[in-house]
């Protein structure tokens, strides 16, 4: 949420811009001759162009500068922006499409000994006594099962995503569905659905595999959106 220092250099700067008739597609001047005109120091100004360009009224392109209006077709977007921007029931459905995937391909791949090591995963999710506890081995159970797979690419997605779930906003919503469940939620019942997915990955069941993984992250979407979490 922006503070009212923000809100106010984002309107200073909108009258900067209407004052020199800066439109759309036009390059903002360099931060340190920026914060300047507008009073106030750099900090406080990137937190201001962070907020204008998490709504799409600014982009930035490293090395070429700020310019107004939405990003053109073809330029990629930050990934900052994407992790600032995304929701966590946007980053559950992101889930809900990967993920059983790879729990199928894990299924057709996985030796005994790769089972189990998620096998002792989920016993000691089962074990945990904290909320941290809790979230660091459920991020090892399935990034585990995207390293059965050895696909770089797999495992490189499944890590991003496990990164926004670092991030503060997420922390912080992530929190509201907890106390709302509380632990017994997590060391049982989501330990029985891992404990689902690893029985049908031992058993090189991959559609069985694909529909546990997607019945357990629909059970966290709904108990977070349960929860009034933001879509």
């Amino acid at each position: 949420m922006a503070t009212k220092r923000t809100r106010q250099i984002v309107e200073a700067l909108w009258a900067y811009c209407a004052a020199r008739a800066i439109g759309p597609g036009a390059k903002l001047p360099p931060e340190r001759e920026l914060a300047q005109k507008l009073g106030c120091s750099r900090e406080t100004l990137r937190l201001a162009l962070a907020e204008l360009e998490r709504a799409g009224d600014l982009w930035r392109h490293v090395g070429q500068g700020t310019f107004l209006g939405p990003r053109p077709l073809g330029h990629p977007v930050r990934e900052t922006i994407l992790v600032q921007g995304t929701s966590p029931l946007q980053l559950m459905k992101a889930r809900l499409i990967l993920e059983p995937s790879v729990a199928a391909e894990a299924a057709l791949l996985a030796r005994p000994a790769e089972v189990a090591y998620l096998s002792r995963l989920v016993d000691r999710g089962r074990r945990a006594a904290t909320r941290s506890d809790c979230e660091q081995l459920d991020a090892a159970f399935h990034r585990g099962i995207a390293e059965v797979t050895g696909n770089p690419i797999l495992l490189g997605l499944l890590d991003y995503l496990a990164g926004v779930r670092r991030h503060a906003a997420w922390q912080r919503d992530w929190e509201v569905t907890y106390r709302r469940l509380g632990v017994a939620e997590f060391t049982e019942r989501h330990s029985q659905q891992h404990e689902e997915v690893v029985a049908c990955i031992q058993r090189g069941a991959a559609d069985a595999a694909s529909e546990a993984m997607r019945g357990h992250l629909e059970t966290v979407f709904t108990a977070m959106r349960g929860a009034g979490l933001p879509s």
